[in-house]
C-alpha cells in the first residue's frame, strides 16, 4: 500500500483508532450489540469479535481453526466470530479492544497499513449500521482509501465500479471516471469494499446499486 506515512504514524493511527471506537462502543445500550452491522448476517457483536480475534488466536489454535474449515478463511472467520460473539459479554469485548490499542498484529500481506484500514472499515460498518455520527479522521481516512482504491482490493471485495466516478463531498478526493457517485469519502470507502449503505447517503444514478433497500436508520445512538 503506497502511503507517504511513516510506520510509526501509522502505528499511532490504529491505536487511536481502537480507543476512539472502544469509548464509542462503551457508551451503547445493550441493545445495540444484536443490531445488525453492514457486514452481511453478522451483529455488531460479531463485528467486534472479529475485530479482537488477533489479540487472543494463538497460532495453534488459528491453524486448528483453518484446517477445521477446510483451509477457508473466510468460513473460519464467520464460525470464530459467532461463537466468540457468544462467549464474552460487550464490556470485555470494550477492554479488549482498549488493552490491545497497540498490539502488533498485522494482516498477513498488509502491513500495519492492512491493520488500520481493518480496524477503521469494520469500525464503519458498526457506526454506519446504527446511525452513529461518527467521522473518521481525515489523514486516517485518506491513508485507508490509499490502499483500499486498488484493483487488488476491489478484485478482493468483487466490487465492480466500471464507468462509474466516485467523488466526496466532504474532502478533496476522487477516483475512476464515469457516472459521478457523490458521497462522504467514508461512505464512498465502504461502497470500494462492497458493502451497501442505508438511504440517503449516496447520490447520483449508480447510487441505487449500492444502497440497501429499506429506510435508513435515524440514529438513536
Amino acid at each position: 500500500m503506497g502511503t507517504s506515512a511513516d510506520e510509526a504514524e501509522v502505528r499511532e493511527h490504529i491505536a487511536a483508532e481502537r480507543e476512539e471506537l472502544a469509548e464509542l462502543l462503551e457508551g451503547l445500550p445493550a441493545e445495540a450489540w444484536d443490531e445488525p452491522s453492514l457486514c452481511a448476517g453478522w451483529r455488531v457483536r460479531e463485528v467486534v469479535a472479529h475485530m479482537t480475534m488477533p489479540f487472543h488466536f494463538s497460532t495453534g489454535r488459528f491453524l486448528k481453526e483453518m484446517v477445521r474449515a477446510r483451509g477457508d478463511f473466510n468460513r473460519m472467520a464467520d464460525r470464530c466470530a459467532r461463537s466468540d460473539a457468544e462467549k464474552w459479554p460487550p464490556d470485555e469485548f470494550v477492554a479488549m479492544l482498549r488493552k490491545n490499542a497497540r498490539h502488533p498484529w498485522k494482516p498477513p500481506g498488509g502491513g500495519f497499513h492492512g491493520a488500520l484500514s481493518h480496524d477503521v472499515i469494520h469500525g464503519l460498518d458498526i457506526t454506519v449500521a446504527l446511525g452513529v455520527d461518527r467521522r473518521v479522521p481525515e489523514e486516517r481516512l485518506r491513508l485507508v482509501l490509499e490502499g483500499s482504491d486498488s484493483p487488488r482490493s476491489r478484485r478482493f471485495f468483487g466490487t465492480d465500479l466500471d464507468g462509474i466516478r466516485l467523488q466526496a463531498d466532504d474532502m478533496d478526493w476522487s477516483s475512476g471516471s464515469g457516472s459521478p457517485l457523490t458521497g462522504h469519502a467514508q461512505d464512498l470507502l465502504l461502497v470500494i469494499c462492497g458493502r451497501r449503505l442505508p438511504g440517503g447517503r449516496l447520490h447520483g444514478e449508480p447510487s441505487v446499486r449500492f444502497t440497501a433497500v429499506g429506510a435508513a436508520r435515524p440514529g438513536p445512538w
